[in-house]
């Protein structure tokens, strides 16, 4: 069996051809090309390079702009160092240890049930405390690197080596007192 070219193949490949080159040559005009928009778009949010080869300012608005936007964060995050320099929490505390041994934690460092660690619902990641075990007095430095613990009524959760330092690892509870400390590196 002899196979032909079909003559109409080479026809079809021409005319889609034509059709696509017609349809780029369509979005193209001479004072309004894609390139111009987009330097229309965006010239006033990034910055152009100028003849002299320097980057020209950008607009006032947007710098007092962005002025406003990084105070207003500064400002929340002042009354958030204040709020957090002066916490003081007395309440219910548990410990967590091989469940979740070798797992990230909410600021992703492992956490390692061996270590000097807690977690607590709502103190900067990661933060030193001072817990205080109110039974027998006994007092450890700890980082927050994570968040917890999920059961009402617990004020922080505490590594098994913390639980120990503090005496409570045979009751898996303890009441304490949590301080804050600082930010932790």
């Amino acid at each position: 069996m002899k196979i032909r070219a079909n003559p109409n193949g080479k026809q079809i490949t021409r005319l889609l051809v034509l059709g696509v080159a017609s349809l780029m040559l369509a979005n193209c005009t001479t004072d309004d090309n894609v390139a111009s928009r987009a330097d229309r778009k965006h010239a006033s949010t990034s910055p152009r390079i100028a003849a002299t080869g320097e980057i020209a300012p950008k607009s006032e608005s947007i710098v007092r702009k962005r002025t406003v936007k990084v105070a207003r964060e500064h400002a929340v995050e002042k009354v958030i160092a204040e709020k957090t320099a002066s916490y003081t929490a007395v309440g219910v505390a548990s410990w967590y240890g091989e469940d979740f041994h070798g797992r990230r934690t909410a600021n992703g460092e492992t956490f390692n049930m061996n270590s000097f660690s807690a977690a607590h619902p709502s103190l900067p990641l990661p933060s030193n405390v001072r817990v205080t075990n109110l039974g027998n007095q006994r007092s450890v430095v700890v980082r927050v690197n994570d968040r917890g613990p999920f059961v009402g009524g617990r004020v922080i959760d505490v590594s098994a080596k913390t639980a120990k330092a503090l005496g409570f690892y045979d009751d898996g509870l303890s009441k304490v007192k949590v301080e804050y400390v600082g930010r932790a590196q």
